[in-house]
């Protein structure tokens, strides 16, 4: 009886941690919505405008964000998407113009641009950039010249 109620209250304590939670502006409006367990936001959550419009979605663990997210203008449109991992911008992002079109793809590690960026205007490829650390290096305007400077492989 006595390891009966001990799996009990276990049972009880590990699914108790774990709740869906929803914050809200002052004037009433839904702010955040997502799941949280022993305190941190956790799984997947999205965050709203004060408008109502989402702001963000994307999946938290240990109350960082990680994996896939996007992000919106308050318009709605699509800001930019990528992964992060513990709460960083990290591999490929794509950010979009105000009309909802790719402005440039880019290489992040640790928030900043540290790989390759390319570059659109009118949906088309314009150019390439290469960055160190968020310092730019080199710049290309023709895929001949990139090509021969660069390992294709590294644009993975």
């Amino acid at each position: 009886m006595r390891l009966i109620l001990i799996l009990c209250l276990i049972c009880n304590f590990a699914f108790a941690q774990k709740s869906y939670q929803k914050n809200y502006f002052d004037d009433g409006k839904i702010e955040s919505a997502g799941w949280v367990e022993n305190g941190k936001k956790v799984k997947y959550w999205r965050h709203y405008h004060t408008n109502g419009n989402v702001k963000s979605e994307g999946h938290y663990k240990n109350g960082l964000k990680t994996k896939f997210w996007k992000l919106y203008r308050a318009n709605g449109r699509k800001e930019s998407e990528g992964h992060y991992e513990a709460d960083k911008k990290v591999k490929w992002w794509i950010f979009y113009d105000n009309n909802g079109h790719v402005n440039h793809k880019c290489q992040l590690r640790n928030n900043q641009k540290n790989g390759y960026c390319l570059m659109y205007k009118n949906e088309k490829l314009t150019s390439a950039i290469k960055y160190s650390l968020g310092k730019k290096i080199k710049e290309w305007t023709d895929f001949r010249s990139f090509k021969k400077e660069n390992r294709l492989r590294d644009l993975q």
